[in-house]
Order: C-alpha cells, then sequence, then structure tokens
C-alpha cells in the first residue's frame, strides 16, 4: 500500500468516525424533541402564534436531518465515491451557514424577540377561562403553579384582562377562592422573568452539546473535502 493510500484510508475512517458521531447527535437531538414533546406539551398552548408543540418539533427535524447527513458522510466514506462526498460537504456546509445565519440574527434581533414573546403570551391572557380554551387555561395555571409566578411581566398584566377583578387561583400562595381579590396572597413576581432565568440556567447543557456538534461539522467539511481530493489524485494515479 503506497503512501496515497495509506492517507486515504487514513481519512476515510477518520470522516467515517467524525460522521458517526455526528449521526448519533442526531439521535441525541431526536430524543430531546421527544422528551420535549411528552414531557413539556402541557406548556405548549402558552403561544398562540406557534403551533402546538412547535419547538419541539423543530428539534426533532433538526435531529433528523443531522442523522440524514450524517448517514450520508457515512456512505460517502466507506464508498469512497466523489459524488457523495462532495454532496455531503455541500449539504453540510449549507447546514453550518444556516446555524450561523440563524445564530447571528437571534443574538442582534433578541430584544425585538423579547418585546414579541410577551406580546404574544399576553395575548393569550385574554383567552384565559374561554369555552374551548382548556389547554391554554391548563398551561397558564401549570406555569403559574410551578415557578411561582403571576402574570407574563406582572401580576397586574391580569387586571388589564379581567376587569381589575383580580387573578386566577394559581396565582394565591395557597389556593382558595377567597384569595383571588387579596394582592398579600399572590405571588409577585413575574413569570416571563422566571421562566427565561430558569432556561438561562440550564442553557449550559446545551451550549457544550452545541459546541461539540459544531466542532464536528467543522472537522467534516475538512475531512470530506480532504478525502475527495485524495480520492481525486487516487483516481487520476490509476488512470
Amino acid at each position: 500500500m503506497g503512501p496515497t493510500q495509506r492517507c486515504l484510508l487514513c481519512l476515510k475512517v477518520e470522516l467515517f468516525i467524525f460522521n458517526l458521531i455526528f449521526w448519533l447527535g442526531g439521535c441525541g437531538a431526536l430524543g430531546v424533541g421527544l422528551w420535549l414533546a411528552l414531557s413539556q406539551g402541557r406548556f405548549s398552548a402558552l403561544s398562540l402564534s406557534l403551533p402546538s408543540l412547535g419547538v419541539a418539533g423543530l428539534v426533532m427535524a433538526a435531529g433528523a436531518v443531522v442523522m440524514a447527513v450524517g448517514f450520508l458522510g457515512c456512505l460517502g466514506a466507506a464508498t469512497e465515491q466523489r459524488c457523495l462526498l462532495l454532496t455531503f460537504f455541500v449539504v453540510l456546509l449549507t447546514i453550518v451557514l444556516l446555524e450561523l445565519s440563524g445564530g447571528l440574527a437571534f443574538y442582534a434581533c433578541r430584544g425585538q424577540f423579547d418585546r414579541y414573546a410577551q406580546d404574544d403570551l399576553k395575548s393569550g391572557l385574554r383567552r384565559y377561562g374561554a369555552p374551548g380554551e382548556p389547554a391554554l387555561t391548563q398551561a397558564w395555571d401549570t406555569v403559574q403553579t410551578e415557578f411561582r409566578c403571576c402574570g407574563v411581566q406582572n401580576y397586574t398584566d391580569w387586571f388589564e384582562v379581567r376587569n381589575g377583578t383580580g387573578v386566577p387561583e394559581s396565582c394565591c400562595l395557597e389556593h382558595g377562592a377567597a384569595c383571588s381579590g387579596l394582592a398579600a396572597a399572590w405571588w409577585k413576581e413575574p413569570c416571563y422573568e422566571k421562566v427565561k432565568s430558569w432556561v438561562g440556567e440550564n442553557v449550559w447543557a446545551m451550549g457544550i452539546f452545541a459546541a461539540c456538534i459544531a466542532v464536528v461539522q467543522v472537522l467534516g467539511l475538512v475531512s470530506s473535502m480532504l478525502m475527495y481530493c485524495q480520492v481525486l489524485k487516487v483516481e487520476k494515479y490509476y488512470h
């Protein structure tokens, strides 16, 4: 086996391992999406503009795409087909660029996102307790009970939709019909900030996972292009 073939073999094994890790990452994302759909589905009705379980569906879709790309890379590495390697490189590069664009756009517009999310949640308050909205009502009761909060920005958010008559029972320190008109017996912290803080406290795990996937993606891009060039060199050498 000549130096060129040994180099090709090393790249082949390296690319296959990277794509196997990438594929396993897709499996992990798919599992997280399923977990969100099953365990956090009771919160999905809070937003009126997003479809039910929209976040969980997005995570599952991303996981499925990652799995498909990882499989394509493994197949390209195993068969040494230049067409598959080039297709893998282009698809993976497109995904990386979309991820960078989405991340930069979210960071640049995070203030607008905060305002939009709060306005959207406030719109949901107006439909609390309405006929045909049991999921939204249950979602708000669950959030306010579990996070010990009241309203989106303040408990006074409920005054705007209940004509100043009080707050739902789920805002009470101790549940009971008599507490709905006693301000001293309500949770005072805003739900949006409490949920946002909770997400911030747990975002490190997502950050580590995203960083690992990003490293694997970059290594996959480099390895696939090197292998493509090496396969082309071998083909020219033997022809």
